[in-house]
């Protein structure tokens, strides 16, 4: 049989070992128990899938099998993670229901207790600003007074002998500057809350309308997994196409390694970056196509004043306007996030391949173009989920729509600032919420369980699954907030509530109104009597 082999090597130039064992060495080689086939070597045929032959015996996929399962019975701790997660599967399945039903019930609760929550988070923050600060100066005053008792007996902060340690001096000026830097970010943050605490209510009110959408919406819930599903069949093809790629082209032998290489050639060689470009539009055009979805549901609802008159399926007829008329202000949108995104990528690369090599400045100048782009993405993020929602309400061109979303944000600069930052931060808390509380029933149920000995993994899945669908619910529950916002700010803008001009808004959102037309009101009559003060009695004379 080797004989035939040899024939065979040397007849049609084939290898059936590795490609480092040349076929007419394999009588001398040792290596050839290990790395070559054991005779017969069993059928395989030529399937047209990735150029690639796939053996016709099943036993090979059995033997295969056998070997993964003999490598995690060898491995201890693989084999103690894997029997762990085995073991508490329905608990895990159990605790990730509990996640979702949590989800949605928060999203419910927010509309209830969005003015106590908010109040309570702003209240914490400023609080601890405040401690942190004081304590770093109480720290900084200390030190400095410890250091003068030192100095006064003569010991001056001087080096070790073994070089590179840090006087008493500097650490008194590190302290300094973290107080200081302490001091001007409480300073900043206090100021702000000065100025956006009236604008904190209207937060609040835009929490309680959410609650009611998806309470009269309640399909809305289901956008995440519905994108979820998308983004997995277009992953899946988008895999499947790069691996006819990786395959594709003329099969070259390497003449120093003798390892068969598939090289592209011409214009195929160019495929690989449009399949790469195609990767990053196409999942963004996907979660465009939820932000317009939403936002068309959404608009429908606020522009409904009579909400038993809205349509039987929202949801769906926004799905329709959007395939018959918007798919264009879609695949432009997520274009516009595509080419600001490339470049970031590619300079991440070029730093990831240039790190330790390249010097400080070069190093600070990609960091810098790094972070402009990453800052510049996120506000193109937030300008065309604005966008869309102008689509939906006007029914215009992407570039009309951006500016006009644009100008109502600038003209409610304030109120943007406010939405953005309480209402982000309380969502973000109430992830973590979310997680805390799917980690904390998943440690009493798997301590109740005595028998399982790792509870790592099984915690792990469970905290990841959690936090990804806390994400996905609350981020639709933010869309849902800054849509309402824009709808608002542009009710304000065309009607003022006489008839002819009534206003969409919801109750909630009226009584903010008339509490802001209200405080006006009074902040005018107090500016008019500074100006104009009672005229003084007749017969008296200034000094």
């Amino acid at each position: 049989m080797l004989y035939i082999m040899l024939f065979f090597c040397s007849l049609l130039g084939s290898e059936l070992c590795s490609y480092e064992l040349p076929g007419h060495k394999y009588p001398q080689l040792p290596e050839r128990f290990d790395k070559c086939p054991k005779l017969p070597v069993p059928e395989s045929k030529a399937l047209p899938v990735f150029n690639r032959c796939t053996p016709v015996d099943i036993s090979c996929y059995a033997k295969f099998a056998e070997a993964v399962v003999t490598f995690v019975s060898d491995n201890s701790m693989l084999n103690r993670l894997i029997a762990g997660v085995a073991a508490s599967k329905e608990i895990i399945v159990g605790l990730c229901l509990l996640a979702l039903v949590l989800s949605m019930i928060l999203m419910v609760i927010i509309r209830y207790i969005s003015a106590v929550l908010v109040w309570i988070l702003t209240a914490l923050v400023v609080l601890g600003s405040l401690g942190g600060t004081s304590v770093l100066w109480w720290l900084y005053i200390d030190y400095r007074m410890t250091m003068n008792e030192t100095m006064s007996k003569d010991l001056r902060e001087t080096e070790e002998p073994n070089g590179g340690m840090k006087t008493p001096k500097d650490h008194a000026q590190g302290l300094l500057i973290y107080a200081v830097s302490a001091t001007v970010f409480t300073g900043i943050l206090l100021l702000l809350m000065l100025f956006m605490r009236k604008r904190v209510a209207l937060t609040i009110a835009l929490f309680h309308v959410a609650g009611k959408v998806f309470i009269h919406l309640p399909l809305l819930a289901l956008q995440p997994f519905c994108t979820f599903l998308a983004l997995s069949m277009f992953w899946v093809y988008w895999i499947m196409v790069l691996l006819f790629l990786g395959t594709t082209g003329n099969p070259e032998k390497n003449e120093d390694t003798g390892v068969v290489e598939f090289r592209l050639t011409g214009a195929l060689q160019y495929m690989t970056w449009y399949h790469a470009v195609g990767l990053i539009w196409i999942s963004e055009f996907i979660l465009a196509c939820q932000q317009m979805t939403v936002a068309g549901a959404v608009v429908t609802y606020y522009f409904t004043r009579d909400k038993t008159k809205l349509p039987v399926t929202p949801i769906l007829s926004s799905v329709l306007r959007l395939v018959r008329y918007h798919l264009g202000t879609v695949a432009k949108g997520s274009f516009i996030i595509t080419l600001v995104k490339i470049p970031r990528l590619i300079l991440m690369y070029i730093h990831n391949q240039l790190k330790g090599k390249e010097n400080a400045c070069a190093r600070c100048m990609l960091k810098a173009c790094i972070c402009c782009l990453w800052c510049l993405e996120k506000c193109l993020n937030y300008l065309n989920q604005n966008a869309y929602a102008a689509t939906a309400i006007n029914s215009t061109s992407f570039c009309t729509s951006a500016r006009d979303a644009f100008m109502i944000l600038v003209e409610n600069a304030l109120r943007v600032a406010t939405i953005n930052t309480v209402g982000d931060f309380v969502l973000f808390l109430g992830k973590i919420l979310i997680v805390t509380c799917t980690a904390f029933a998943g440690v009493l149920a798997l301590n109740y369980q005595r028998d399982y000995t790792e509870w790592v993994l099984p915690l792990i899945i469970v905290c990841l699954f959690a936090f990804l669908v806390a994400h996905c619910f609350l981020s639709i529950f933010e869309i849902v907030v800054d849509v309402l916002f824009l709808c608002f700010a542009i009710d304000t803008k065309y009607n003022n509530g006489t008839p002819g001009r009534e206003f969409y808004m919801d109750k909630a959102l009226m009584e903010f109104v008339e509490n802001s037309r209200r405080s006006m009101a009074m902040e005018e009559r107090g500016r008019s009597k500074r100006a104009h003060p009672k005229e003084e009695a007749p017969g008296t004379s200034s000094a």
